[in-house]
Parts: structure tokens; C-alpha cells; sequence
């Protein structure tokens, strides 16, 4: 029962809070949209690099339009990550059948 309240816990601590400036604009008066979220989702993985040595780059921005920007971020996050698998699948089923 430890193991299981310990589990939860941990899996609570991780969960995502609200992000209080979703909807308000940035020092330049722009709220990031899909397009935005889409083209820092493709460029996520060089950013979070980036990121790692320069503390003024973020991989995610915060002054966004919400589920929109969502959107476009993982559309464009699974663009930078190879897609969906589809073409591992294709290439296993070509595998079986010869």
C-alpha cells in the first residue's frame, strides 16, 4: 500500500500546473499561434541543446494562445522526431511478407 501511495505521489508531483500567461501578449506584443507553435515543436530538439548552455533560450513559449499553439507545437515536435513510426511499420510488414 506504501509502494502504491509513494507511486501516485510521484506520478501527482509531475503533472503540468496552469500556465498564467497563456493569452497575454510578450514584450513585443505577440501571442504565439499554431504556425509558432508548429516551428518550435521542429525546432524543439536543437533549442533544448541550446538551451542547455544559454539560460535566456526556452524550448516552449509561454505568452501563446493556448490550444492552438499546443497543437502546432506536437504536430511540429513529431515533424522533428520522424513522424509517427508509420514507415518502421511499413518496413516490418515488408519484412514478414518476404
Amino acid at each position: 500500500m506504501a509502494a502504491l501511495i509513494l507511486a501516485v505521489l510521484s506520478l501527482a508531483a509531475c503533472a503540468p500546473g496552469a500556465n498564467a500567461l497563456k493569452g497575454t501578449p510578450d514584450d513585443h506584443q505577440k501571442v504565439a499561434g499554431f504556425w509558432m507553435g508548429l516551428w518550435h515543436g521542429m525546432i524543439a530538439p536543437v533549442a533544448f541543446i541550446v538551451s542547455i548552455f544559454n539560460r535566456a533560450v526556452n524550448i516552449y513559449e509561454v505568452h501563446n494562445s493556448g490550444l492552438l499553439y499546443n497543437l502546432g507545437f506536437i504536430l511540429g515536435l513529431t515533424v522533428s522526431l520522424g513522424g509517427s513510426g508509420g514507415g518502421a511499420a511499413a518496413a516490418r510488414r515488408r519484412r514478414y511478407r518476404d
